[in-house]
Parts: structure tokens; sequence; C-alpha cells
């Protein structure tokens, strides 16, 4: 696995509360923030899953056609701060509506889209979402990212699969809530621990309408050990992830090496 120019690297995740279908309050939050954590030094920002309206199922193909403008904008503030940024947004193809999370590259290059493969049946996601079905890994001037999002933290298959493909780390918004957010603690190091990589989980926090979203944004260490977390306020947490900890962790316990996946039966 080839490792990125410098041997650290400053990440961070942005957690707010997202205000359901007000993108210009939302935008204006993250053009903000963005001036701070660059002036920390950060070069990997994770946001919240649907970060630019929320679940706002009232007219969500309209907060769709926002992204394309909303696209535009983050690839201006990449350019302009010198940072990787990772963030979910509605996307808008046909009739069907994705919850993508898009990877914006140092340059402002738009680098990788995922659409998020697991609905929350729960709260009936998959009647105002299309499915996706690509995992992503991609190239960054951050190193090589693998992308989840927010339910997909239950599926162990899918961050399985993104590690084997060559990810350093896994970015994942989410808008995970209070009442389970015991459950979003323990799966972010699990998955971290497990495929021994660093993992960048970026929840929301505050209202929405009946739900309250509840914080515990984390850095996880390839080692299972939470490197910087939010409380369940507004926060800005920043970590400095040392490629030479995954390493050496593979190295001490080579778990990839020591598979035996022609004896695992997983349909």
């Amino acid at each position: 696995m080839k490792p990125p120019p410098s041997s650290r690297l400053v990440a961070g995740c942005y957690q707010f509360r997202v205000h359901p279908g007000q993108v210009k309050k939302n935008l204006r939050q993250v053009e903000m923030a963005l001036s701070w954590f660059a002036d920390q030094g950060c070069q990997l920002l994770v946001l919240p899953e649907m970060w630019s309206c929320g679940f706002f199922y009232d007219d969500l193909p309209a907060m769709a056609r926002e992204t394309p403008t909303i696209l535009n904008d983050l690839q201006h503030w990449c350019r302009q701060h010198g940072l990787v940024l990772v963030g979910s947004l509605p996307e808008l193809v046909g009739d069907a509506v994705y919850n993508t999370s898009y990877v914006v590259d140092v340059g402002g290059e738009l680098v990788g889209a995922y659409r998020k493969i697991h609905l929350f049946s729960v709260t009936q996601e998959h009647r105002y979402f299309a499915r996706g079905s690509q995992p992503l890994v991609c190239q960054t001037q951050a190193g090589r990212l693998g992308v989840m999002t927010c339910y997909d933290l239950r599926f162990p298959e899918l961050a399985r699969r993104l590690a084997l493909d060559g990810a350093e780390m896994l970015c994942l918004g989410a808008l995970w809530p209070a009442t389970r957010v015991d459950h979003w603690s323990l799966l972010l190091r699990a998955r971290a621990l497990e495929n021994q990589l660093f993992v960048l989980g970026c929840n929301g926090c505050g209202a929405e309408g009946k739900t309250i979203y509840g914080g515990q944004s984390a850095v996880v260490s390839p080692r299972g050990m939470v490197l910087a977390e939010a409380d369940g306020q507004e926060s800005r947490i920043l970590a400095t992830l040392d490629w030479s900890d995954m390493s050496g962790f593979r190295a001490q316990i080579p778990c990839f090496e020591d598979r035996s996946p022609g004896v695992y039966q997983i349909h």
C-alpha cells in the first residue's frame, strides 16, 4: 500500500446542526468552518450526511437541483484552502434521487462520488432515495479514501471490501440519532480495528423534527483508539494521522495475510 507523500496527515470533522431545507444557511456554515480548518492546517475534512438540506422529504428533488451549484462552491473552496473534502449531498439523476458522498481534491477536482448502498428502511429512506451499487475507493492528495454513509457503518462487509481495495482511511458522514449514538461510537472503533485503518466519522447534531442527532463525531486509529472525539454539540475536531501507526500495526498483527477467504460463505 503506497502511503501519501507525507508521513503524517491532519484530518478533521465538522459536526454541526443541519437545518432542514435551508441550503444557503447550511452552505454558509460550511464556508466559515472551512476557513477555520484551513487555518489549523487541516488537509482532509469530512462533513455530515445530507449536510446541505437534511432529510427534507417535502421537496427532495428541489434540494438536489441545488447540488451542482454547491459542488462548484466546494471545488472553489478546496482550491482556495488546499484541502480534501468529503460530504454527502442529494443527487438528482432523471427522476431518482441518490444520497451521494462527493470527494473533492486539493486542486478542486471532483475525484469520486459514492451513492449510499444501504438505505435505512426503518425511516423509509428507500421510499425517497434510489440505492447505490458501487463501492468507492479513490486516490486523493490526502491518501486513498474509502467512502461510506451512515447506515453503511453497520455492514462490516462493505468496510472490508474498501480495505481490500486499498483504502487507508474510511470517511463516513452521518445523521445518526442520539438514541443509538453508543452504537455509532462502538462501530466506528470496530471498523477501524478490524480493518487496521483510520476512520473519520462525522455526525450531525441538534434537532430535526422529533429526531435529535447524537454528535460524537470521531477520528479513530487503526488500533481502534479514539484520536479526537466531539460531544453532542456543534464541534470542530482535528487529529494527526501517523501512517507508521497503520503499517506498524499491520506488521505486528498481519490479519490480511492470515485471512482464509475461501472458507467464508457470505451471501
